[in-house]
Order: structure tokens, then C-alpha cells, then sequence
């Protein structure tokens, strides 16, 4: 049904199998820096007639593999599909970010959640598939999903929070009606990832975007527990190739340890966390994913390849590691910044290697 993959290296290093260079790929590399997005989105209309389009979200999938020699491509969609999935309306103004018309955030509206029917997000599905197709075996293509907590923070705040009062002062008055939410939450994140793995996606990644906002303790209970059940449940196979699963905290170095125990192939790490001393502590449990800080690409550009060495110096040698940035990508970076990095990934650490 697919091409035969041309370039793997990606998913060696998520397995820690040996690779020729430290592959690289960016969070949000479909996105607003690049010209030709804009210009894809300013025709399809809206974000969620991007996202819900399969030809418009294939375009834009491989936007900017045109331009870049990176080693993976990531599905064009967003997060929230899922909620929106279960009927809480989710709209985008422009310059606002998410909104949902129907927060959740009582009794009733919590007795309401239930899994979605997995049809509605059917324009998902066909996008990885079509995205699969046209990417003809050049790199794999990864699927992703909010994590369970991090969906549960824009269902109750109703969109984006500063202070995240409301989602914490739920869970604190009343943990039944959040625990509530997350088990809703991790069984339809599991069965949107399996789906997604069904229709051609080769990794998943679960974004627990919010999660380093909780206290030690909290974090555990209602992140961790269900990021670790959603794993549980994910596919580790399929059609006899093994799909590596990736789990990125943002915020999560202080629980390093516990996270690299969830059940992830990949541990994602943001740009406050030391790579050398992350990967003596993790050992030989997961590989490691970053982490890049996203604003060295608003520096010259040999002010970038230093940066990009001194990542790539900090994990040292050996398989293991795939490159990216601490977080997505800014709206701000200009184009070239990302020439420089992508560049200085594959030449440095193929030099890496010839020394080792």
C-alpha cells in the first residue's frame, strides 16, 4: 500500500539502533514561518480548514520538506481535535488562539464525556494516510496527540490559561470529577493514536505540553499516571514494523527518571535540561529527543551551528538521539535559520561519528 522507506534513521535512533548522522526534525516545522504556509492557509481559509482538509494538510506536511533535508515528517493537525471531537466546539480566533464553546468544568458537563466516535475524526485519518502516500518512502511520517492532562487544561479553562486557576482548582476541590476526565481522556487519546498508527503513521508522539505546570506530586497523579496509561494501550507494532512511541513534557526535567519509566521508546526534552547529564541518568531505558532552545534561530548563523554543536557535543556518541528544538518552532523564525541548523546536524554529527 506505501512505498518501502528510503530513509529510516529517524526511527533507528527512537529504537537506539545505530545511525550515520543524528537525524533532526523540528516541533511545528509545518507552520506560520514558512511563506508558502501562509499562503496554503490564507486559501483554505482558517487553521481548522487547513487542518481539516486531507490535500490541504498533506500540501503543507511536506512544505517544508521541500526546503530542508530533515529525517521526519510530522502530521499537520492540532491537539484538540479530540475534544472537539466530544462536542465542546472548538473555534480559533484570529490573534486568541483555541476556544471552546462548552468548557468543562462541572458535575454534569463531566458526566458527559465520553470517547468520541473515532468517525468524526476521520479527516485525520485520511490526512496521515494521504500524507503517507505522498511522501513515497523519503522519511517517516509521525503521528501525534495532546496527552491526556494537557487536554484537560484547554476542556476545563475553555481555551488557552496564563495561571491555569480554573483546571487546578478543579482538581484540587474536586480530584474525582479530574480523574474523571483524564481516564475519558487517555482511553480516546489511546484509540486516536492506534487509529492514526492504522492509517500509515510510523511513531507517535504525545505532547504533555502542560504538564511542568504542576507541583511534584500532582505531576504524578494527574499527568504521569495517564500519559503512562495511554502508552499502555498504543501499539507497538503494526503490520509486523514496530512503531517507537515519543512522550515530550514540557517543563518534566525535574522528573526525568519517572518519565523515562512511562513506557515511551523516546523521551522529549525542553531547552532548560543538560543532555549529558539527561542521558547518564536515563541510561540505556529510552533514547532522548531536543532540545534545542527555539530562540538560537533568531541569532546569526554561525551563532546557530555553535548552539547545534554544543546539543550535539552534550549527548556525545553513540545511537540514540534525535535532534530537534526544546519546543515548537516560532511564527518569527526566518526560514534560513532552519538551512543553518538542519545543516550543521547532519554535517557535525556525521564528523562525530567518522572521529568515534
Amino acid at each position: 500500500m506505501f512505498a518501502p522507506l528510503q530513509n529510516d534513521t529517524f526511527l533507528r535512533a527512537c529504537l537506539r539502533q545505530p545511525t550515520d548522522h543524528t537525524p533532526v526534525w523540528l516541533m511545528r516545522q509545518a507552520g506560520r514561518y514558512l511563506p508558502e504556509y501562509r499562503a496554503t492557509r490564507a486559501r483554505a481559509g482558517s487553521f481548522m480548514g487547513l487542518a481539516t482538509n486531507k490535500d490541504y494538510a498533506t500540501e503543507v506536511t511536506l512544505q517544508p520538506l521541500a526546503r530542508y533535508p530533515l529525517d521526519a515528517a510530522i502530521l499537520f493537525s492540532d491537539i484538540l481535535t479530540v475534544p472537539d471531537a466530544m462536542g465542546l466546539g472548538l473555534s480559533f480566533q484570529q490573534g486568541e488562539g483555541p476556544k471552546f464553546a462548552h468548557a468543562v468544568r462541572d458535575e454534569a458537563a463531566v458526566a458527559a464525556l465520553a470517547v468520541p466516535d473515532l468517525d468524526k475524526l476521520r479527516y485525520v485519518f485520511d490526512a496521515v494516510t494521504s500524507i503517507r502516500r505522498a511522501l513515497d518512502g523519503r522519511v517517516p511520517l509521525i503521528g501525534f496527540s495532546g496527552s491526556p492532562w494537557t487536554l484537560a487544561c484547554y476542556m476545563v479553562e475553555g481555551g488557552g490559561s496564563d495561571d491555569y486557576r480554573l483546571v487546578k482548582s478543579l482538581m484540587y476541590a474536586r480530584p474525582d470529577l479530574m480523574h474523571r476526565i483524564l481516564d475519558v481522556n487517555a482511553r480516546a487519546v489511546a484509540a486516536y493514536l492506534n487509529a492514526q498508527i492504522e492509517a500509515g503513521a510510523q511513531a507517535v508522539m504525545l505532547f504533555d505540553s502542560w504538564g511542568g505546570v504542576l507541583a511534584d506530586g500532582a505531576f504524578q497523579r494527574f499527568s504521569l499516571a495517564y500519559s503512562r496509561q495511554v502508552l499502555a494501550a498504543v501499539k507497538t507494532e503494526h503490520g509486523g514494523v514496530r512503531i517507537p512511541r515519543i512522550l515530550f513534557t514540557k517543563g518534566g526535567g525535574l522528573w526525568l527518571d519517572e518519565i523515562a519509566e512511562a513506557g515511551a521508546d523516546v523521551v522529549g526534552l525542553d531547552w532548560t535540561v543538560n543532555l549529558a547529564v539527561a542521558r547518564a541518568r536515563v541510561g540505556q531505558r529510552v533514547a532522548l529527543q531536543g532540545n534545542l532552545d527555539p530562540n538560537v534561530l533568531f541569532a546569526p548563523p554561525e551563532a546557530i551551528r555553535a548552539e547545534v554543536r554544543r546539543v550535539l557535543d552534550g549527548f556525545g556518541p553513540g545511537p540514540g538521539h534525535i535532534f530537534n528544538l526544546g519546543h515548537g518552532i516560532s511564527q518569527f523564525t526566518p526560514p534560513e535559520s532552519v538551512t543553518a541548523l538542519v545543516d550543521e546536524v547532519h554535517r557535525h554529527s556525521r564528523q562525530q561519528r567518522a572521529a568515534g
